[in-house]
């Protein structure tokens, strides 16, 4: 029985999927790509077997899914797809108005500790039904900030619409001194055992591809984005596609402080048994 495999459709996922693409490297699953949120719920769902979610997602409700060991999404320092943009600076939000959308559970709630435990400030989070890739309704919307992730903040961040942005990565960076995961590859505990684990070797032997053929792979994204090819190639060079013991500590951290502030229940990391 063939798996399905959820992917994002962002270009921070080429380097993982792109030597399964042309074909380079085979795996028993069928690709379906949508939206970080979108792959959230169908795996939630039992509609895939195996996708890469937010982090969150998995610590949502971890009895139901056990991780892949060393593949995330993730960034030790800026990432720069994930930002706030911000009329003013991020400490004078008190009072103030953020949009944002569910396409990234974990950038919303990473934004909401910033918010309280750097910043010190409390604002508005108003939840728009807007994408965060449709910049134009977003800047329709009264609001003094802005959180946007994936291509679409790459596409903002040289328009230099705001006059304030901030890097959440780096910004998580600065306070805990840690590299923050944002996505992580997880399987449904209910799925085909031995193709997730042939599936989960076929992602390693991709990813591992795609790390050594990053030119290539930024001139892809320079095409599906319009965006210079060497803005491509630092934004790929800048992602860890990693989950060392270091990134652990890091997604460690981070689930506690959501524990503390009683977003998500108490749990651990399980992974998949590999021979």
């Amino acid at each position: 029985m063939t798996v399905r495999v959820g992917r994002i459709g962002y270009i921070n996922c080429f380097p993982v999927y792109g030597a399964i693409d042309r074909g380079i490297v085979e795996i028993p699953g069928s690709l379906v790509t949508g939206t970080p949120s979108e792959l959230n719920g169908l795996l939630a769902a039992g509609e895939l077997g195996l996708s890469v979610i937010s982090a969150v997602e998995y610590a949502r409700d971890s009895s139901r899914y056990t991780l892949l060991p060393d593949l995330a999404i993730s960034s030790d320092g800026p990432v720069q797809s994930v930002k706030l943009f911000s009329r003013v600076p991020a400490n004078k939000l008190e009072g103030g108005t953020i949009l944002v959308s569910q396409s990234s559970r974990t950038s919303v709630l990473l934004l909401d500790l910033l918010l309280k435990e750097k910043w010190n400030v409390r604002a508005h989070r108003a939840e728009v039904r807007a994408e965060v890739e449709d910049l134009e309704s977003l800047a329709r919307l009264p609001h003094d900030a802005v959180l946007v992730i994936g291509d679409a903040a790459l596409h903002l961040d040289v328009t230099h619409s705001y006059n304030h942005s901030y890097d959440l990565s780096a910004e998580w960076k600065d306070w805990t001194g840690l590299p923050f995961v944002f996505a992580v590859w997880a399987a449904r505990r209910d799925a085909d055992s031995t193709a997730i684990g042939t599936i989960h070797r076929g992602l390693l032997e991709s990813r591992d591809w795609g790390l050594d053929n990053l030119d290539t792979l930024a001139d892809d994204a320079s095409k599906a984005t319009g965006f210079e090819l060497e803005m491509c190639h630092d934004y790929l060079s800048g992602l860890d596609y990693a989950l060392s013991p270091t990134h652990i500590e890091g997604l460690s951290t981070f689930f506690t402080k959501l524990e503390a502030n009683g977003v998500i229940p108490s749990g651990t990391l399980q992974f998949l048994s590999v021979a």
